[in-house]
């Protein structure tokens, strides 16, 4: 937390303090009384889980039976506070076998002290890994009669892990098969004008890896990303290599990247975690590639008829297809009826929506479907407003295909011992806000 915590009360349900650990001297010790008295007795705890009083800040949450209190002296970041605590909780269950209650407080307080000075320095969050901190704080907690016991895992090298190389990966890893599989997945969200200009465009993707490798394997991928590529070249002393390259807006990434080595060699070099994790978030504000036009016509025949006439044109390969695409037409509240007539696919009225429903199970790249519909209103004395068209919504997947055109230049893995690795990559475009007006 950028402000440091004062102090950290556990109290049961009727405010009795179980533990409490104070790490620094600006509040005092009876601040968790004002907590009991201004929060617990006033019935006022399911309300806000930040209060101020008296020029202190309470961050508090329930789990169980039990409350956890942190008390913070000046203004802090309330979200980091309770992701300390979300944390903290996992990992005093880790040691209590999945219960975190009371009973498993009061027989637990010598590990519970423990835990609390390595986990929180002069009020600074630490190193919260259940994985790190049980190689050298060894001593078992009293388990629930409920819990069972994990099964014993290997115990990886202690040096290594407490010094935060990779806390995130244990060693000892062994597959018979070492394989990776990279999704690249993208959400895309657009508003476009009924006469086919783009108002607003944008690309929501994401890197997610599932690692089944041996050993500490040392991985580095390649991007073709701007800023990546010109430094390549640079450090390379040759010219860039002509081709599409994207800039990344917003990028963050999984701990087991190194950043130092991203900040000089603009590459994505980690030691990935066991099994499946985010790699890296991105947004991409230009140059996106639409993966469909929608292209609406509807008249408005008198008080009782429409016309509605919708053209879908799918503007990635002919070698490529889109699954699950869904288009949602709104009608007036007042329909009575619809009649279609759609070259793919079904259409059909759904009144709890005010939407004709248009699913193709199966789009291909480069055609052109229509549906023309016939809409039959129902005459209403009281309706006076003119009907305010909302835009059209869809829904689609494409697999192999990204708007925001990013695509992954190559996938090194190294490991000491030299085995073979078999790279699975995978792409997929999804609909997020996609919304065209009508």
């Amino acid at each position: 937390m950028p402000v440091a915590a004062s102090a950290i009360y556990f109290l049961n349900l009727r405010g009795d303090v179980l533990i409490n650990r104070r790490y620094r001297d600006d509040v005092e010790g009876n601040m968790v009384d004002a907590f009991r008295m201004n929060i617990m007795q006033t019935k006022e705890l399911g309300t806000c889980p930040v209060r101020q009083i008296g020029g202190c800040s309470f961050l508090y949450m329930r789990i169980s039976n039990v409350y956890i209190v942190i008390v913070v002296s000046s203004n802090a970041n309330a979200a980091c506070g309770f992701k300390f605590l979300v944390e903290a909780v996992a990992l005093f269950k880790s040691y209590f076998g999945g219960a975190f209650d009371e009973d498993a407080i009061r027989n637990n307080f010598v590990l519970i002290y423990e835990l609390l000075d390595e986990i929180m320095d002069f009020g600074y969050p630490q190193n919260l890994s259940p994985e790190i901190l049980k190689l050298y704080i060894t001593q078992e907690g009293v388990w629930s009669p409920f819990s069972s016991k994990p099964v014993d895992r290997p115990v990886p090298n202690a040096t290594l892990q407490v010094t935060g190389a990779v806390g995130w990966r244990r060693e000892g890893l062994a597959y018979k098969k070492n394989e990776v599989f990279l999704d690249i997945v993208e959400s895309v969200n657009l508003l476009m004008s009924s006469k086919g200009s783009v108002l607003r465009c944008d690309v929501s993707g994401k890197v997610l890896m599932k690692c089944f490798l041996s050993g500490m394997p040392d991985l580095k991928l390649g991007l073709n990303d701007k800023i990546g590529l010109e430094k390549e070249s640079e450090l390379k002393s040759r010219p860039t290599k002509s081709g599409k390259t994207i800039e990344l807006d917003d990028v963050t990434f999984h701990q087991c990247v190194n950043l130092t080595r991203f900040n000089s060699e603009k590459t994505v070099s980690f030691v990935p975690p066991d099994g499946e994790f985010e790699l890296m978030k991105y947004r991409i504000t230009e140059g996106v590639n639409l993966p469909f036009r929608v292209l609406p016509t509807i008249k408005e025949l008198g008080r009782t008829r429409m016309e509605v006439n919708v053209k879908v044109k799918s503007i990635f390969g002919a070698k490529m297809f889109a699954l699950g695409v869904v288009v949602k037409i709104p009608v007036p509240k007042q329909t009575a009826k619809a009649n279609f007539r759609v070259t793919t696919g079904r259409a059909k009225y759904d009144a709890a929506i005010d939407c004709i429903v248009w699913k193709i199970r199966k789009f291909p790249g480069q055609t052109e479907p229509t549906l023309s519909a016939e809409v039959e209103l129902i005459s209403t004395m009281n309706e006076k407003k003119s009907w305010t068209r909302p835009p059209i919504q869809m829904e689609f997947q494409v697999p192999m295909f990204t708007a925001s055109g990013l695509r992954v230049r190559f996938l090194k893995v190294w490991e000491k011992s030299g085995y073979n690795t078999v790279e699975w990559i995978r792409y997929i475009t999804k609909a997020g806000s996609y919304e065209i007006r009508c």
